[in-house]
């Protein structure tokens, strides 16, 4: 497994994410627990949560289980110093109604320590900004007219920072990235933590995936200039790129289009005939497609680590698999054709 260096900081982690949002809810504690040791035997030192988990379904009442069985683990095994842990501080909705403040940033990222078992996180995330975001399918009707003024956005930020710094001279922070931001939103982090002498965010983690690639432009020029780390969620578009829901005809019992129907408003007119020319092209070149989505996100120009997620230690292995596939120039081509022969289509 390569390692890597998020952003600008020390944090050494494996360039594949083990993600953890359906434990406590598709998975049982167990099951989280054997995919940690498996991810662990083949080098993976990295685990994404956050507060909010599980989903499928999000509910308050459920929110912080995933975090509790990730302490359980270090809890029963130890080795909490061999891993490299993210989590995130959801924004203004769902369970965290009044949004990210710099009266409770530390009293939600206590809450987190204490679910974990542990003094600190490696890297505390923003889930989304407050003022909204346009991520989670919201694209198609985003309107930024409607945020808060730039003056309120920027003393937010700036509150938000200081307590940022705080939390970092304690100890209970080694490093802070976003989630779900845009350029914009990042480049104002970035600004104002080099006028504050403030900590500076170190990554963004946003939906990235051969079926959705908003990244690709103005992120990712920011993401070079600025050395920015893209954690990249859903890199199987929610297990569409899998192949396992065959163009839309099947529907296996408990997966994630079985819960919650449209996958997030992934499941589209367009869908399916993108998923079916991708997952023929993986197969034209004798990989597994879930192999084949997760080996291209390591081929950005831009630095990018896939943050994977199964149900199973066995869908986890084909995830897994990626660490050792070097994509051909001419498949990475052919990804490129099938991309402008299906953009967006969700």
């Amino acid at each position: 497994m390569k390692m890597r260096k998020i952003g600008r900081s020390d944090l050494l982690v494996s360039e594949i994410c083990l993600g953890s949002m359906t434990w406590g809810t598709q998975n049982t504690e167990a099951e989280g627990h054997a995919q940690i040791d498996r991810a662990k035997e083949v080098g993976i030192n990295f685990i994404d949560t956050a507060e909010m988990y599980p989903v499928n379904p999000v509910r308050k009442e459920t929110a912080g289980d995933t975090e509790e069985i990730i302490g359980q683990y270090f809890a029963a095994r130890g080795g909490r110093e061999d891993w490299v842990i993210a989590s995130k501080i959801a924004g203004v909705g769902n369970i965290n109604e009044e949004g990210i403040l710099a009266s409770n940033l530390e009293a939600r990222l206590d809450a987190s320590l204490k679910r974990l078992q542990t003094d600190y996180i490696d890297l505390y995330q923003f889930h989304w900004p407050n003022r909204g975001s346009y991520a989670f399918r919201q694209n198609w009707k985003f309107d930024p007219s409607t945020q808060p003024s730039k003056a309120e956005i920027e003393d937010n930020m700036r509150s938000v920072l200081e307590v940022m710094g705080t939390l970092q001279k304690k100890g209970k922070v080694r490093e802070f990235g976003t989630s779900n931001e845009s350029t914009w939103g990042m480049a104002q982090w970035l600004r104002l933590a080099e006028e504050m002498n403030a900590p500076r965010m170190q990554s963004i983690q946003n939906e990235y995936s051969l079926m959705f690639r908003m990244y690709d432009t103005d992120l990712a020029e920011l993401a070079v200039h600025e050395d920015i780390t893209l954690l990249a969620y859903s890199p199987l578009a929610a297990g569409i790129l899998s192949g396992k829901y065959e163009g839309g005809t099947v529907v296996p019992k408990g997966s994630r289009m079985d819960i919650n129907g449209n996958l997030g408003g992934r499941v589209a007119e367009r869908t399916w005939p993108a998923e079916r020319a991708y997952v023929a092209l993986a197969k034209k070149h004798g990989l597994d497609p879930t192999t084949m989505a997760v080996a291209w996100t390591l081929t950005r120009p831009f630095d990018t680590m896939p943050i994977i997620g199964a149900t199973s230690v066995e869908q986890l292995e084909k995830s897994l698999d990626a660490r050792d596939v070097t994509l051909s120039e001419e498949l990475l081509k052919e990804i490129e054709k099938l991309h402008k022969l299906h953009p967006m289509p969700y």
